[in-house]
Parts: C-alpha cells; structure tokens; sequence
C-alpha cells in the first residue's frame, strides 16, 4: 500500500503545464506546433522556465502572442523571428550564432586551450634540467677562502 501511495505521489510531482484551456488552439498541427516553439522559448521572469511551463503572466503573453502569429499564418521560424523582436533575443534558450552571440559559443573552447597551453608551458618548464653553478675561478676561490678566515 505504502509503495501505491508513493508511486502516486511521484507521477504527481511531474511539471505542471502552465498552458490554460483557453490558450489551446482548435487546430491540434497548429497546437502542436505551438507546443514545440514554446519549448524553446525562455519565460523572461522565471528564466530557467519554458513559457509552456511558466504560470507567470508574461509567459501567457508570449503563448498568446505566439499562438496569433501561428494562426496569422507565420511559420515556425516567422514566429519565433517574431517573438524575438518584440521580446528580445533573451527569450531563447540557445542564443543564434550570429553578430556578438559568437564570443558566447567561442569562449568555453578558447578558454580551454589557453587553459591547456598554460598547463603545458608549466609542465614543460618543470621538465627543464636545472642548469649546475659554474665552478669557481681560482680567483674566486681565494677570495672565498680570505671570507671564510675572517
């Protein structure tokens, strides 16, 4: 009985969508549709959220935006085009590749090489022979002794 309840619990814990009734659109291709752009839309409130998953009252907005855009006749990539400049480029959860967005995809890989390069130069010089002291001229050997006499 016990691992009934706890099995029961555990399918209640799943996300919740936050999509209301009146937020469906008739047309399930275009519902669906909707349902696959939202997923990757950022809600700009909750941030790690989808607009799907987000109960805050921006992310019904953008679900609603979204949803006219689809019914207006825009594609996947019109909308979202769309969302994007009303809303910001923010709202993606993956930044296009394009204009300064680059330093984002470039700098976890730079980064790592001068990470390795440093790591080499240190190992290599650690690897270098330590270079032996000349040995004293008899000069100096004979000042060296007067030194230690005194």
């Amino acid at each position: 009985m016990r691992y009934l309840i706890l099995c029961l619990a555990l399918l209640l814990a799943v996300p919740a969508w936050a999509v209301q009734p009146d937020e469906v659109l008739s047309d399930p291709a275009l519902e669906a549709r909707a349902r696959d752009i939202s997923r990757i839309l950022r809600c700009p409130v909750c941030q790690g959220e989808t607009i799907d998953e987000s109960n805050a009252p921006i992310s019904r907005d953008l679900r609603l935006y979204l949803r006219e855009r689809l019914i207006a006749g825009d594609s996947n990539e019109q909308a979202v085009d769309a969302v994007v400049e009303r809303f910001g480029e923010y709202v993606l959860f993956e930044p296009r590749a394009r204009g300064i967005n680059w330093l984002l995809y470039l700098a976890g890989p730079l980064m790592a090489l001068l990470g390795l390069l440093i790591g080499w130069r240190f190992i290599r010089s650690r690897a270098e022979p330590e270079t032996r002291p000349e040995t004293l001229s008899e000069e100096e050997r004979a000042r060296l002794d007067r030194i230690m006499q005194d």
